[in-house]
């Protein structure tokens, strides 16, 4: 197993696929949100146009991670990403991020990008675990990954100093044997699939 293979993920509300180097013209205006630089902390170093066409143009190539573009049906709009990553075979674990630009906040874009990726690491990638940090006043993103089955294993206190206040970090994580049971739907009666 590894994640050489960059799939196409279509669901009712976006679609998921590989990115390119042309994306990364979208991806600046979406890196700039306010929002999303206020949840996505600091990059390790500066980002510019060529930096994210450098980094887009790349991802395809990357045999231990999955970036994938979250993208409006209608249009083919960039709306964000989606990202599996920190792989670790042994364990068959790995860690998820996300980032929804301004254009597909509220509309349950998040959350089906969320359950696509999570459903392919699980029924595709067999991996057993799948973890993430967020801060814990993102609550919009902690939300979105609570619908999708992730569950709360703790708080890191006090983990950055943001806007000169202290910032906790939530961590989640969601197992394949539960993702077997709710395919991202907890509390919701699944069918086999």
């Amino acid at each position: 197993m590894d994640f050489s293979v960059k799939p196409v993920l279509t669901g009712d509300r976006t679609v998921l696929r590989p990115f390119t180097e042309a994306d990364a013209d979208p991806m600046w205006e979406i890196v700039n949100d306010p929002e999303v630089r206020r949840f996505t902390g600091s990059p390790p170093r500066e980002l510019t146009p060529e930096v994210l066409r450098d980094w887009y143009g790349s991802r395809g190539a990357q045999p231990d991670r999955l970036d994938l573009a979250v993208t409006d049906p209608a249009d083919g709009a960039v709306l964000g990403e989606v990202v599996l990553h920190d792989w670790e075979p042994v364990n068959r674990s790995c860690t998820f991020r996300t980032l929804i630009g301004a254009r597909g906040r509220g509309r349950g874009i998040g959350t089906e990008a969320t359950r696509l990726i999570v459903g392919h690491g699980f029924t595709e990638l067999g991996l057993h675990r799948i973890q993430l940090d967020a801060y814990a006043d993102n609550h919009r993103a902690l939300r979105v990954y609570e619908k999708a089955g992730f569950v709360r294993e703790g708080v890191r206190r006090e983990v950055e100093r943001r806007d000169g206040v202290w910032a906790d970090e939530v961590l989640m994580a969601v197992l394949a044997h539960e993702w077997a049971v709710h395919h991202g739907h907890p509390g919701a009666v699944v069918t086999a699939r």
